[in-house]
């Protein structure tokens, strides 16, 4: 089965957000790692939601993306995969820009 993980915002999002995205990339053979399922965020700090989530990332066939433009921990993980030379799969994020732009540059990456 093909593994991917879900970057998509969790703090301050509810999970029926991103819940009909990772039940379709279920349905579609996917293995998914989500994070609001999937890392333990019982975590004040946050380190150990990094961790959790780069083992996964690494673990990983692709990495899908959902970002609505302001979370942190999308672009931490983002850079994480970006790190570990994973593929990329854009799903939902702002609209692109002129000049330099996170959203502008994951649709070159995922070329």
């Amino acid at each position: 089965m093909k593994k991917t993980f879900l970057i998509c915002p969790v703090r301050g999002h509810d999970s029926s957000e991103t819940f009909d995205i990772v039940s379709n990339l279920e349905i579609d053979g996917w293995q998914v790692h989500w994070p609001p399922r999937d890392t333990n965020q019982d975590d004040d700090v946050g380190l150990s939601i990094c961790n959790q989530n780069l083992s996964a990332i690494d673990d990983a066939d692709v990495v899908h993306f959902i970002w609505d433009g302001e979370s942190q921990g999308c672009l931490f993980d983002l850079g994480m995969a970006f790190a570990l030379d994973k593929k990329i799969i854009p799903i939902k994020m702002p609209p692109l820009t002129d000049g330099k732009s996170f959203q502008n540059m994951v649709t070159e990456w995922a070329k």
